[in-house]
């Protein structure tokens, strides 16, 4: 995950197979407040979410070149298709043997607004006290599974005709393995910035949000410092006025490395919603026991509201 600087032909009937396995969550209860409706849309469903978190954790770890990666890739394509967004995906390089793939839904018409997670697990639990664990690969939950989750769940409520904008949502490769030799941060939002005169519908978004490590069950997510200013207030404004205020907490905090990182390298304004204060950060203790439905539920319809209210913010 990101590091501080400062304080397609998958088959239906699989995808049908990974939704009976964990969709067995109880009917929808409130989630900080309790969240209304969207408005001509359905509300976003923090049990679907927590499912979805589930069957990417049953995939094992989603290392870059992985059997695991490679099962959430098609389990991935399957899903979006059904939800009939138009879908392609990015090959770049790692090394000789090794290639990271970024994958990318869109919808909608009008100016582009990318959202986007990583799906990639890291390499090495190398923040374990233990030594002996440290070379195991973090399950990734948190940090991981649970931003992705909160995007394939927004894509499948979301009212994108009332946004008035084209939705990309881009799920980063090979953005976890920093520290690791032969590795770096962020290489999947670095290729897909460096290339972004391939994809036509998402080559110039206004504004990128990456949601990222927010599934913690003690919740407090901070504006991070690098982040654009104004289009951080506009997103947890919108949060306060939904009665989160108590869980986006409107100050500054940490200066990150994250996916948002190219983005802003190439004047495009973004920020990254993240809960760095995780205490499993990077270790095997990573797990689905330390995510809260609810808050998978807060970040996904602030996102939900705000997005359908035509994303108002001021460039």
């Amino acid at each position: 995950m990101p590091k501080s600087l400062g304080p397609w032909n998958a088959s239906r009937t699989f995808l049908a197979l990974i939704v009976v396995a964990c969709l067995g969550y109880g009917g929808m209860l409130g989630y900080g407040a309790v969240a209304p409706r969207v408005r001509g849309s359905p509300a976003f469903d923090p049990d679907r979410a927590l499912a979805l978190a589930e069957a990417q954790v049953a995939f094992g770890p989603r290392i870059t070149g992985s059997p695991g990666s490679r099962r959430f890739r098609l389990w991935w394509q399957a899903y979006f298709s059904d939800l009939r967004w138009r879908s392609f995906a990015q090959a770049f390089p790692i090394d000789d043997d090794t290639n990271g793939h970024n994958l990318i839904a869109y919808q909608g018409r009008g100016p582009a607004l990318l959202l986007g997670a990583h799906y990639d697990s890291r390499l090495w639990a190398d923040e374990e006290t233990d030594r002996a664990l440290r070379e195991r690969p973090v399950p990734g939950a948190n940090d991981g599974a649970s931003g992705v989750a909160v995007l394939m769940e927004l894509a499948r409520v979301l009212d994108v005709a009332r946004t008035g904008h084209t939705i990309c949502l881009a799920f980063f490769d090979a953005e976890d393995n920093g520290r690791i030799p032969g590795w770096d941060w962020i290489m999947g939002s670095q290729a897909y910035v460096d290339s972004l005169a391939q994809f036509p519908a998402c080559q110039e978004p206004q504004a990128v949000i990456i949601v990222d490590m927010i599934g913690d069950r003690v919740q407090e997510i901070y504006m991070e410092e690098s982040g654009d200013a104004r289009l951080s207030r506009a997103l947890w404004t919108q949060a306060a006025d939904l009665g989160y205020a108590a869980w986006f907490v409107p100050e500054v905090r940490y200066r990150l490395i994250d996916d948002h990182t190219p983005f802003l390298r190439a004047g495009i304004p973004a920020i990254t919603v993240i809960d760095f204060d995780y205490p499993y950060w990077h270790t095997v203790s990573d797990t689905m026991d330390k995510l809260s439905r609810e808050s998978l539920g807060r970040v996904g319809h602030v996102l939900e509201t705000w997005l359908e209210a035509g994303a108002p913010w001021t460039r």
